[in-house]
C-alpha cells in the first residue's frame, strides 16, 4: 500500500473514531435528557431555565466523556466487542450513578430512583446495537494491518501468538531473521504496512527505526527495560546540544508526598466502607474451624525490605506446614468460606492494615515472595528495578497483563507505570482495577495456577536487555 494512502488510512481511522464515539454519546445525552425533562426537572424546588438544563445535560456528556475515556470503551476497534461492552457498561453505570446523586442534591432529597434505572436498561439496550454497527464498519473499511516481524536471538513466537489473538487488526505474513542482511530486512519490510522488531542488537535496531523513519512506514518495539527507562527521562534545555535526565530515583520526594497522602485517604475511607464486611468475614472463618481470621506472609516491598502481607485466611491452619505450595483450583486446603473470599478478591481486604503501615501503597507492583523473587533474579537480573517504588494492592500489570504474562513483561509493565507515575494514573488503575473485579477474565484461583506455572516455564526463555 503506498505510504500517503496509509496515512490517509490513520487520519480517517482517527475521524472514524471521533464520529462513532460523538454518535454514541449523543444517543446517551439523548436518552438521558428524555429522563431529565419528563422524571425530574419540573420536581425540583426552582426549576431551572433553558440554559439551566442544558448546563445539567452538558454535565452528563462530561462525565460520560470522562469514564469512557478511563475505561477505553471509546475506542472503536481497538478492543474486543465483548471488553468494549463490559467497559462502557461499566462507563455508563457509573455516569448514571454520579447523575443520580447529582439531581438529589439538587432536589435537597433522595430523587426518584426508577427513571435512573430505566436509563440504565436504555443505555445498556442502545449499546450492543452501536458496538455491533460500528464494529462492523470500522473493520470493513479498515482491514487488518499486514506486519513483517524481525527477531533476535529469542524466536518471536510467543509474541506473534499473542498479537494473532486480533487478527481483526493485525495479519503477520513473514518473520525474518536478524542474521539477515539489513538490505534483506528492508526489502522484506518495504513489502508491508508495518513492522515488529523484537529482541535485537540495539545498532541493528537503530538502523532499522531511521529507516523506517526516512519511509514513513509504521514500526511496533517491543522494548527492553532501558528504552521503558529512557521514556521515564526529562528534557534539559540548558544547552544547545539536547539532553535527556534519568534520575533513576524512583518516585520525587512531591511524588511520594501525594502519593502516601492519597494512600491514606483511600485506605481509612475503605476500611470504614468495609468494616462491617470484614467483621462477618471474620466471623465466618473462625466459625467455620476455630481458627486465626488473617494469615501473614513475606513479602518484598520498597528496597528490597522484607514485610508481612496480611490477608484474611482461606485455608485451612498450617496449609503450608510442608512447605509453599501453589493452590489448585480443586485444593483440598482451601475452605469453604475461603472459596468465596478467594473468588471475590475479599481475602485482600486486611492489606488496607499494610497501606495504613506505610508498608505498601494502593498502587504498586505487587508484592512477590522474597524466594520466588531470587529465582527470578537468576534468569532477570534487572528483576529488582521494581523495588523503586512500595508494593500495591494493585497494579498496572495486574490490568493489563493476562494469566500467561511472563514474569519479564510483568516486569516491564511495573517499570512504565514507575516511570510514568502520576496520580491521575493511579486513580485509573484503580478505576481498572474495578472492571477487572466485576468483569474477571477467569477465575482467581486458576489464574494464580496459569501464572505460576507459565512464570516457572518460561523464566529461562526471557529476554534481558544486550
Amino acid at each position: 500500500m503506498p505510504k500517503h494512502i496509509e496515512k490517509n488510512n490513520d487520519s480517517f481511522k482517527r475521524l472514524f473514531s471521533i464520529i462513532t464515539a460523538a454518535a454514541m454519546i449523543m444517543l446517551f445525552a439523548g436518552a438521558f435528557s428524555i429522563v431529565w425533562y419528563s422524571c425530574y426537572s419540573d420536581e425540583i424546588m426552582l426549576p431551572f431555565y433553558r440554559r439551566g438544563n442544558w448546563v445539567i445535560i452538558a454535565i452528563y456528556v462530561v462525565l460520560m466523556l470522562l469514564f469512557s475515556n478511563v475505561f477505553g470503551g471509546l475506542k472503536t476497534g481497538y478492543l474486543r466487542r465483548t471488553d468494549t461492552f463490559y467497559s462502557q457498561s461499566l462507563s455508563m453505570f457509573c455516569v448514571n450513578t454520579v447523575a443520580y446523586f447529582q439531581i438529589s442534591l439538587i432536589e435537597r432529597h433522595f430523587s426518584q430512583l426508577v427513571p435512573m434505572l430505566l436509563l440504565t436498561l436504555i443505555d445498556i439496550a442502545i449499546l450492543p446495537v452501536w458496538i455491533i454497527v460500528t464494529n462492523k464498519l470500522y473493520f470493513s473499511l479498515f482491514p487488518p494491518r499486514k506486519l513483517v516481524i524481525i527477531y533476535g536471538e529469542r524466536a518471536a513466537a510467543e509474541l506473534v501468538k499473542k498479537m494473532s489473538r486480533r487478527v481483526d487488526k493485525y495479519m503477520i505474513c513473514e518473520s525474518v531473521s536478524a542474521d539477515h542482511s539489513l538490505k534483506d530486512m528492508q526489502t522484506a519490510i518495504d513489502k508491508y504496512e508495518g513492522v515488529i522488531l523484537c529482541d535485537m542488537p540495539g545498532q541493528l535496531r537503530n538502523d532499522i527505526l531511521k529507516y523506517c523513519f526516512e519511509k514513513k512506514i509504521r514500526v511496533y518495539v517491543a522494548p527492553k527495560i532501558s528504552d521503558i527507562i529512557i521514556r521515564g527521562a526529562e528534557d534539559i534545555r540548558l544547552f544547545d546540544t539536547p539532553l535527556l535526565l534519568c534520575r533513576n530515583s524512583g518516585l520525587t520526594l512531591e511524588q511520594r508526598f501525594v502519593k502516601r497522602l492519597f494512600d491514606l485517604l483511600f485506605s481509612i475511607i475503605v476500611g470504614i466502607i468495609f468494616l462491617p464486611i470484614s467483621i462477618i468475614i471474620a466471623l465466618l472463618i473462625k466459625l467455620e474451624d476455630g481458627g486465626s481470621v488473617l494469615y501473614k506472609q513475606k513479602r518484598l516491598t520498597l528496597d528490597d525490605r522484607i514485610f508481612y502481607v496480611y490477608k484474611f485466611r482461606s485455608m485451612i491452619p498450617n496449609a503450608e506446614l510442608h512447605g509453599a505450595q501453589l493452590a489448585t483450583d480443586n485444593d483440598n486446603r482451601i475452605t469453604k468460606v475461603g472459596r468465596i473470599l478467594r473468588k471475590f478478591r475479599l481475602d485482600e481486604i486486611p492489606q488496607i492494615l499494610n497501606i495504613l503501615k506505610g508498608d505498601m501503597s494502593v498502587v504498586g507492583p505487587r508484592p512477590e515472595r522474597p524466594e520466588l523473587a531470587h529465582k527470578y533474579e537468576k534468569y532477570i537480573p534487572e528483576f529488582d528495578f521494581r523495588l523503586r517504588v512500595k508494593a500495591g494492592l494493585t497494579g498496572y500489570a495486574q490490568v493489563t497483563g493476562l494469566y500467561d504474562t511472563s514474569p519479564y513483561d510483568k516486569l516491564k509493565m511495573d517499570m512504565m507505570y514507575i516511570e510514568q507515575y502520576s496520580l491521575l494514573l493511579d486513580l485509573r488503575i484503580i478505576m481498572m482495577t474495578i472492571k477487572t473485579m466485576i468483569f474477571p477474565g477467569e477465575s482467581n484461583e486458576e489464574t494464580k495456577r496459569h501464572e505460576q506455572q507459565e512464570a516457572d516455564n518460561k523464566l529461562k526463555h526471557n529476554d534481558t536487555d544486550k
